[in-house]
């Protein structure tokens, strides 16, 4: 009886049996060059690189008690191992990477997007409520009266700067921002610190060099506040400051050891007093909808934020008309086999598509300066003209600039669309008795809009968010005046966001996060709408 686990099977290689058979090796066995391939070793070094940056993360992640980021950076190395190890997940091998940034970059990102437009994070409120209560009492120190002066030295381990002090009673100490002071066995000469073990004792030279971060460092006795901490002008010479305002951690509350003002939370995320007045920093706390109605209860934004809201649709819809327009012309031109040259004229007419964007917006920005600009000098005369700094002209500057900009890809993609158009259809229609009009209008744009209609929407959507042309050439300006953000008459709904974020002083990231979304769903449904009407056109 032959044993199965050692039986070869003679596989004929030959009929005519000139050759000697072939032996075709047993199953459940491997071959060992085939698992040690390139493919194979290619794919354990990118696997094992992708599991050590993965792993660095998980202690970075752990470290800092980050415990979301950490479960979801456990879970995409095991599902990137199991995929990539696993004969039976061929098709995980392709999906699993996209999945990893659809998750990461778009998933996650929106997520926090709508986490973060219900809060009041932002300038002031960017941190948690421990974070607040300890930056509220640091920045209200004050030098406590009849303190002694404390021989000090700047010391530095790696990138971290602390203070070495020799106190009254003669014993030195060190210790960081992070880390108390601690009792030290430290070189002392001539009342001042030459040498601390484990610490780099910093010169006069490198004290200067670094005088900012040193001057901002503050060095806490304990981790109570009360008990205050150091802090030096000079780097030599160490004073104790002490918070003027005392945090009560059973009653949660601060007080002002000056005035007895009491301080307690209030629902904004700040400490405030009975008269209103509030500490900062706050931190974040859940503000409901008021992001989202902050634009049109505020008198100061309602009406610009309703001109930027209309403008953006018409921005939009002017852009997508003019550009489908001017490109549509062109490409029924430059498809009459009439037209001599037509493909240098294709060609050329290509040009400002493929120069980048932003670039062109700059080159328009200066054509169109008002005292230097070569359309106001050598075109118009030494003509001034405000393209830009007046509110209508500015706007029509931004759809004259689009439109140079847009054309060229309407007139590829209409001129794709026109070519894969029948011509039998066309002749029979003459032979009909149709005229040009007649064919273009019931025959050329509804067999056109089938292919051209879903690029619209697209382009549409594009223009809505179209923020690199507002940035680059008018900046969103003509600014209104008596704003608390720094918009302007050419501002999108998206620029405004960026304004908000960024440019207004306060950067407020919670309105804009509610601005986001706000453009988010206005830009789905109109899609949604859109797409829809075109399943009609495909009747055709």
């Amino acid at each position: 009886m032959t044993d199965q686990s050692t039986a070869q099977e003679v596989v004929p290689d030959d009929p005519t049996g000139t050759r000697p058979p072939r032996r075709r090796a047993p199953r459940g066995t491997t071959s060992h060059a085939r698992s040690f391939s390139p493919g194979f070793i290619a794919k354990l070094i990118l696997i094992g690189t992708v599991d050590a940056l993965g792993v660095y993360g998980i202690l970075s992640a752990w470290a800092v008690s980050q415990w979301g980021i950490l479960a979801f950076l456990v879970l995409a190395l095991v599902v990137a191992n199991w995929a990539y190890f696993s004969r039976r997940m061929l098709p995980a091998k392709y999906l699993v990477p996209g999945l990893l940034f659809l998750v990461v970059y778009q998933l996650f990102a929106m997520g926090y997007t709508g986490y973060v437009a219900f809060t009041n994070y932002g300038d002031g409120h960017n941190s948690t409520k421990a974070d607040a209560i300890t930056q509220i009492a640091a920045q209200n120190e004050r030098r406590v009266e009849g303190s002694p002066s404390l021989p000090l030295a700047v010391v530095q381990s790696g990138d971290e700067l602390g203070f070495a002090v020799v106190t009254e009673d003669g014993d030195t100490q060190v210790g960081t921002a992070e880390q108390p002071f601690e009792d030290v066995d430290a070189t002392v000469e001539s009342g001042r610190i030459t040498e601390v073990p484990g610490w780099e004792v910093l010169g006069f030279a490198q004290v200067a060099a670094d005088q900012e971060a040193i001057t901002s460092l503050r060095v806490p006795f304990s981790d109570d506040p009360s008990d205050g901490s150091v802090r030096t002008q000079d780097g030599s010479t160490g004073y104790v400051f002490r918070s003027a305002l005392e945090y009560d951690a059973a009653a949660d509350t601060f007080t002002d050891t000056d005035t007895g003002t009491v301080y307690t939370p209030g629902e904004g995320g700040n400490f405030v007093s009975p008269d209103g007045e509030r500490l900062t920093p706050g931190w974040r706390v859940g503000v409901g909808f008021d992001n989202f109605t902050a634009m049109v209860t505020d008198s100061r934004m309602a009406g610009p934020f309703a001109q930027i809201f209309v403008w953006t649709f018409a921005f939009a819809f002017l852009s997508v008309i003019t550009t489908f327009a001017l490109g549509l012309f062109l490409a029924i031109t430059f498809n009459d086999p009439r037209v001599r040259g037509r493909k240098v004229y294709r060609s050329l007419l290509i040009l400002p598509y493929a120069f980048p964007g932003f670039l062109s917006a700059l080159v328009w920005r200066g054509m169109l300066n008002e005292r230097f600009g070569l359309i106001n000098e050598v075109l118009l005369g030494g003509a001034s003209i405000p393209w830009l700094s007046d509110p209508w002209l500015a706007k029509a500057a931004i759809i004259g600039v689009n439109l140079w900009l847009g054309f060229p890809y309407m007139f590829l993609i209409c001129t794709g669309a026109l070519q894969s158009i029948p011509h039998d259809m066309t002749e029979a229609a003459r032979i009909d008795g149709a005229g040009r009009w007649r064919i273009f209008r019931s025959l050329t744009l509804p067999l056109l809009m089938v292919s051209v209609a879903p690029l619209l929407i697209s382009s549409f959507a594009f223009n809505f968010n179209n923020f690199s042309l507002i940035y680059m050439l008018t900046g969103g300006g003509p600014n209104f005046v008596g704003t608390p953000y720094v918009v302007g008459h050419t501002d999108i709904l998206i620029s405004m966001v960026y304004s908000v974020a960024f440019e207004s002083g306060t950067k407020q990231y919670g309105v804009a996060s509610a601005l986001s979304i706000v453009i988010f769903l206005i830009v789905g449904v109109i899609s949604y709408l859109g797409f829809r009407r075109t399943r009609t056109l495909e009747e055709i």
